[in-house]
């Protein structure tokens, strides 16, 4: 039905048979996107981009001309809708098939008047159609189906022109300014409606940030809250509530959140402060290490322990500590850490001041040895301590003779004498020979 232009190749009109208004007839071609782009540029441009342009070409009666037939065409517009598009196949008595009918009738009315007068203002119409968009996204409903009938009612209102044109009840000269216009008010009914659906998404996403943001409040709160307080925010967040939870804290920038990490949607995660949060439900399913590495991949991670759903606040304080531990090196600076793999480094930092109390107890007549040799002592000595005093492996371990470690250990003795075969002190000098070997500035 599209076959064939408004015009001949020498320029003289098509005169194609007639027939009755109602009947199928013969569609004549919109204007192609370059025909169209060609006449725009033939034209002044502020006229074209104040979007006037196409109906300032009619002839000054044209709009009342096909204001008789407006109730007429918006029926077969709303009928081609309910027979071609699934989610439109409902009785006309539907509340919602009211809206479309009356969506259609504003639609041809507003470009009927644009018609008449090209500079008057339809904003009122724009208002419709963003309304529209902003409803289907309420309704959960993607614009698809709209797009579709926003494109079949164009379709529909150009066959009925070309019939008219046929039915010389039109003036065939207008024809060609009258597809660029129908498409051009399509255009601006979609941008409308796309208006109005991309704000309601985005106030709908903000509220449930909201209600995420404060689920991991209730979830690492200390005291913990009740569960039933957690199960009834969790609902309205659309978060399954789990057995099991981690908290995940990261360094990462301030960043607007257009370009900040991207998360699996049943992750909860907060970026709007240093440093990120992410509470990962039931972690120990499987991938999850490998969707936190793959979403937070280039940035400081820390994984605190898996904990029940009600001791969220010491996953939270554990990670929090390694993180702080990671920051100066103590725990490794990249890639992910789990504090489950460092326990005995986190129960050692604690409290930093015991830390130094050991060491000044059982480490301070190493103070008597020059640098370097007072290092290459320390690594020997915690290296025995933890080897079950066996030189051999401790040699194998350094990488050095036998006969050295031998040396170091006769050095050794005579630093600390009766010292270094107490139990009780072996035991608090390697906590101390530990962490200086984690903190080598402290040293």
């Amino acid at each position: 039905m599209l076959d064939r232009p408004p015009f001949l190749a020498d320029g003289t009109a098509h005169k194609p048979a007639r027939g009755p208004i109602h009947e199928t007839a013969h569609v004549t071609a919109p204007a192609t996107a370059h025909e169209m782009a060609a006449r725009a540029t033939a034209r002044s441009k502020p006229e074209y981009e104040s979007g006037t342009a196409p109906f300032r070409a009619f002839p000054a009666d044209l709009h009342g001309r096909l204001r008789p037939f407006l109730a007429d065409i918006t029926a077969e517009v709303v009928g081609t809708i309910r027979t071609e598009i699934a989610e439109y196949a409902r009785p006309m008595d539907d509340t919602y098939m009211h809206v479309v009918n009356r969506a259609v009738e504003q639609a041809l009315a507003g470009f009927l008047e644009r018609i008449a007068r090209p500079e008057s203002d339809w904003e009122s119409v724009k208002a419709t159609y963003q309304r529209i968009g902003k409803g289907e996204a309420d309704e959960g409903r993607s614009l698809d189906s709209f797009q579709s009938a926003l494109r079949l009612g164009a379709r529909v209102a150009w066959r009925r022109v070309n019939a008219l044109v046929d039915a010389d009840l039109l003036p065939r000269g207008a024809l060609a300014a009258f597809g660029e216009a129908l498409f051009l008010h399509l255009d601006e009914m979609a941008a409308a409606a796309t208006s109005g659906y991309k704000e309601a998404r985005l106030h709908t996403a903000g509220e449930l940030q909201q209600r995420r943001t404060r689920l991991i409040d209730l979830l690492t709160a200390d005291p913990p809250v009740s569960a039933e307080a957690i199960a009834d925010l969790a609902h309205s967040a659309q978060w399954q509530v789990p057995r099991e939870l981690a908290v995940v804290v990261t360094d990462h920038a301030l960043a607007p959140e257009s370009i900040r990490p991207i998360v699996p949607p049943e992750f909860l995660a907060r970026f709007d402060e240093q440093p990120g949060c992410i509470v990962v439900p039931d972690p120990k399913g499987p991938g999850r290490a490998r969707a936190i590495a793959g979403a937070l991949h280039g940035l400081r991670v820390v994984i605190g322990p898996t904990v029940p759903l009600d001791e969220g606040a010491r996953s939270l304080r554990w990670a929090l500590q390694a993180l702080g531990l990671s920051r100066r090196g103590i725990l490794p600076r990249t890639g992910v850490v789990q504090c489950a793999d460092h326990l005995s480094t986190l129960l050692l930092f604690q409290d930093e001041s015991l830390v130094q109390a050991l060491v000044q107890r059982h480490l301070l007549p190493l103070d008597e040895v020059r640098p370097p040799q007072r290092e290459r002592l320390a690594e020997t000595l915690l290296c025995w301590l933890q080897c079950g005093h066996n030189a051999s492996e401790v040699a194998t371990r350094l990488a050095v003779h036998p006969q050295t470690v031998r040396y170091r250990l006769r050095q050794l003795d005579e630093i600390f004498g009766d010292r270094l075969h107490d139990l009780a002190a072996q035991f608090e000098m390697q906590l101390a020979l530990h962490a200086l070997a984690l903190t080598p500035t402290a040293a």
